[in-house]
């Protein structure tokens, strides 16, 4: 069983990290002030300002902000400002048993996925797919904060990561299936195999995402998956949105996924609401789950956070 961080609580401090690249500080400003409204102290990382180019410091400098915070033992929870690019360079520099002995919660998406997934592997740590600070602002929807919260500061158990309304999920191979959930951005996964950091599917339920990205591209990502042997290793699959994917030689997303993904014969459930879209479920990775494709459900079986 992987281990949950403390649960999230009003008055508790947050930590901001830049992990990869920068992000303006009139907008890191404007955010913190929001979370300063909700009830959140905030600690600032050294190098959470910086702007080196494609990323915003050196991979020594952002490794070395974050393991600041995981020290801290007033920081609850660690929200990096954005993802971007160059999130992976740090991770040969991070002190895995330490992260492991003051488990923290870690939370956002994009490149940040495989910090997330590293951590649980590594670490043994449940860390979330879910708000990044960019998101703390008027313009998210409510159904974002309510999936924040419901994984980070409720023990409620077990929990059915519900679509919104508008949204229906599809289950296209029917099956019921439990595992550990492993996942992220397509891109980011596609970049970390062939070295120590590419994700463990094995005996896991995994989630895929993307954004801006032609669907030729996804082919050329999703065959990579195949070919190194993720998705047969897997016991389940669901596909998250292609946010502002454009569709290459008449060729959608969807029909990607009916004709590579189906037929792996793996539980499949579509049309998950993820990351770079406009509602963001919140899912934690290295928890226990249920794919049911028969009812169209993602349910999580444990707490994810203790009290």
């Amino acid at each position: 069983m992987a281990i949950r961080p403390p649960i999230l609580q009003s008055g508790d401090t947050i930590g901001i990290v830049t992990l990869g690249s920068p992000l303006d500080a009139s907008t890191i400003d404007a955010r913190i002030g929001t979370l300063g409204d909700m009830g959140f102290n905030v600690v600032v990382g050294k190098y959470a300002y910086a702007y080196g180019g494609i990323v915003a410091a050196t991979a020594a400098q952002r490794a070395e902000d974050l393991m600041s915070m995981f020290v801290n033992p007033n920081v609850s929870m660690i929200l990096p400002t954005r993802g971007g690019t160059g999130v992976k360079d740090i991770l040969p520099l991070l002190d895995y048993p330490l992260i492991n002995s003051h488990p923290k919660i870690v939370t956002g998406y994009s490149d940040i996925t495989i910090l997330l997934n590293i951590l649980f592997q590594f670490a043994n740590l449940i860390t979330f797919q879910s708000l990044l600070l960019i998101d703390f602002n008027p313009n998210t929807p409510a159904y974002n904060f309510d999936q924040f919260y419901a994984a980070t500061s409720t023990l409620v158990s077990p929990r059915v990561i519900q679509n919104p309304p508008s949204m229906p999920l599809n289950g296209l191979v029917k099956g019921t299936v439990r595992g550990q959930i492993v996942g992220g951005n397509l891109t980011s996964f596609v970049g970390t195999l062939g070295t120590p950091f590419e994700v463990n599917t094995v005996g896991k339920i995994i989630v895929i995402e993307e954004t801006h990205e032609p669907t030729n591209a996804i082919y050329r990502y999703l065959t990579q998956l195949i070919m190194a042997g993720k998705f047969r290793d897997c016991v389940g699959i669901v596909m998250g949105q292609c946010t502002n994917c454009t569709t290459s030689y008449a060729t959608s997303y969807n029909d990607l996924i009916s004709g590579i993904i189906v037929p792996l014969g793996k539980p499949l459930l579509t049309n998950f609401s993820t990351a770079h879209g406009l509602y963001k479920a919140a899912i934690p990775i290295g928890a226990m789950a249920e794919l049911d494709t028969y009812a169209n459900k993602l349910t999580i079986l444990e707490p994810t956070v203790t009290g």
